[in-house]
């Protein structure tokens, strides 16, 4: 049956092609709503961005017909936008008449009271929108399409029970899939294998496609950094993998998602060349001002946001230092004195401030990587739960040949600043159930915090 769809601004700030995902249903959109993205049109960052991009989306239909009438879609719906049915007399007292949300409430209460014979829907992203719309006994949802429906986020990896001799053979090689499982395998999904009659015995196997194979860099060591437990290695065997071009790691805080990323990407690009540069992104969520009001170069701008990067390259010198000052006492080369190793220790600063010289490393947003392609790179996009779906198809596809993409973030709703997205509806689980059936991707989990006591007990308990 046809509905009569009510869009709100956030939606179609959140996904600018919201036009093509309402099958033959009625697309109605209040003028106030254009108003709103007018209003937000000059707006740095993403926002600004997916308003302009909505706005030209609307404007290509206008060859089509007229927005006031009505333009019929390919899938057979209509999209108009509604000048009338503002009058606010039919919500009660206790509403601000001035805001532009009550007069979206009232517009949409308005037509559902006139035809009963059609649903009419609010489509809205705002929490408090929906709360006031149910209150109303206005029917609301929230935007759907890109929403991830599974119960349960792809973790990338599962435990299962096998012989000890199949355990070995896979230690040995690799095993095919054995016929008795009941449970699909994805490329790339990794098994914890324990032994159904040795006590202890363990294993970590790789699903490459075809057979069930052992990991290949459980032993490397980058940077002064190895992986500490199970999930670490998972991804660490992504991350090293030439054949993985896009890797996606999920975790809470102090997990390793990001010094894990950054000490291979420095592996690849700095120490073996494989990769010309890393680029390091982050989306510029703010509490107050947008990152176009701060003092400055892009570099200065962006600094504040990039500490996690700038602390995972300080702890991977340290790292580093250790590891060196260690082989050499152990070689018995000479006794290094205190002085001798404050002149060979590197500051964070000086450290990224030579190969940002040299184009090795950049640090970006994504207001910056618009029209870009990046190849030879590797690209790191942390936070990427604050993105969009639309937001993270449209980092990787700015992906060039040989480049290799990783996403970290924590999808869970306590880590996500961005109004337009949540749990369900951000851009790394988008991507991460959207990527899992393909060979060259990648996704691992992090489900134990490796910092201090203190971190582990707030992940655990607040």
């Amino acid at each position: 049956m046809i509905k009569n769809y009510i869009i709100d601004t956030n939606v179609m700030v959140h996904d600018p092609d919201f036009i093509y995902n309402f099958e033959d249903n009625n697309i109605i959109i209040p003028i106030i709503c254009i108003e709103e993205l007018d209003n937000l049109k000059k707006r740095e960052g993403i926002v600004g961005y997916n308003a302009r991009n909505a706005a030209r989306a609307l404007n290509n239909l206008r060859k089509f017909g007229d927005l006031h009438q009505g333009i019929k879609l390919e899938k057979g719906g209509t999209i108009r936008i509604e000048l009338n049915n503002s009058d606010t007399s039919c919500l009660p007292n206790g509403f601000d008449f001035t805001k532009n949300d009550t007069k979206i409430l009232a517009i949409t209460k308005n037509i559902a009271d006139s035809d009963k014979s059609i649903s009419t829907i609010l489509v809205t992203k705002d929490l408090y929108m929906a709360i006031k719309s149910d209150a109303l006994e206005i029917v609301t949802q929230d935007y759907q399409n890109d929403k991830v429906t599974a119960d349960e986020l792809y973790k990338g990896h599962r435990k299962i029970t096998l012989s000890s001799e199949q355990m070995g053979k896979i230690e040995k090689g690799g095993i095919p899939v054995p016929s008795d499982f009941d449970f699909t395998l994805y490329p790339n999904e990794f098994l914890d294998i324990t032994s159904s009659s040795d006590n202890g015995y363990e294993v970590i196997g790789r699903f490459n496609g075809k057979e069930i194979v052992p990991l290949k860099y459980v032993d490397d060591v980058v940077f002064g950094l190895t992986p500490i437990n199970k999930e670490q290695k998972m991804a660490f065997e992504l991350l090293m993998d030439p054949t993985i071009d896009l890797v996606t790691i999920s975790g809470g805080a102090g997990s390793g998602k990001t010094i894990l990323s950054t000490a291979v990407a420095l592996r690849k690009v700095i120490e073996q060349g494989i990769f010309r540069r890393v680029i390091f992104v982050k989306p510029v969520v703010p509490a107050g001002d947008d990152i176009g009001f701060l003092p400055g170069t892009e570099e200065e701008k962006l600094k504040p946001w990039m500490g996690s990067f700038y602390d995972s390259i300080e702890n991977l010198i340290d790292l580093k230092n250790k590891s060196k000052k260690k082989n050499d006492k152990s070689k018995k080369i000479k006794k290094i004195d205190e002085h001798e190793v404050k002149k060979t220790e590197v500051s964070v600063s000086d450290f990224i401030d030579k190969f940002r010289k040299s184009g090795v490393i950049e640090t970006k947003t994504f207001t910056y990587m618009r029209g870009r392609t990046l190849s030879d790179a590797l690209v790191i996009v942390d936070e990427s739960q604050q993105t969009t779906p639309h937001l993270a198809k449209l980092m990787l596809t700015r992906a060039g040949f040989g480049s290799k993409f990783v996403f970290i973030g924590d999808p869970s709703d306590n880590q996500i600043d961005n109004t337009l997205v949540d749990e369900k509806s951000n851009g790394l689980v988008y991507t991460i159930e959207k990527m899992k059936p393909f060979a060259i991707t990648g996704h691992v989990t992090l489900e134990q915090v490796e910092r201090s006591p203190l971190s582990k007990l707030a992940e655990k308990s607040m």
